[in-house]
């Protein structure tokens, strides 16, 4: 129950837009097995071309890291073009623990990951 009268935030909010014909998705908040279905959702209507923007994240479990690297290996399956742009190792340790983070096609912005990745 939210305090002082403030509103209750959404865990998760997810955007989308075009550019290049590659859909960039905007993450923002919770991406946890409370999230989960709805981040599922929303990648499988993505498409294959796809960059996830990470950097409104606030917490990453191993269930959505999980969903990342099925969608990412769908990807690559297909010659789809993937990448992950805004990943911020205190919110999203999970891929360094793991070894994701050496593996995942991880840019700092929008135009590196369009660059590497066309």
């Amino acid at each position: 129950m939210p305090e002082n009268g403030e509103e209750p935030v959404a865990a998760l909010s997810l955007t989308s837009s075009t550019v290049d014909e590659i859909t960039v998705v905007r993450v923002d908040g919770v991406l946890d097995a409370t999230t989960r279905a709805q981040f599922a959702d929303y990648l499988a209507m993505a498409g294959s071309d796809l960059i996830l923007d990470l950097a409104g994240v606030t917490f990453m479990d191993s269930r959505a890291l999980g969903l990342i690297v099925h969608h990412w290996q769908t990807s690559l399956a297909a010659g789809a073009k993937f990448a992950l742009i805004g990943v911020e190792y205190s919110k999203s340790k999970v891929m360094w623990i793991t070894g994701l983070a050496q593996r995942l096609p991880l840019y700092d912005t929008l135009e590196d990951a369009l660059s590497a990745i066309k």
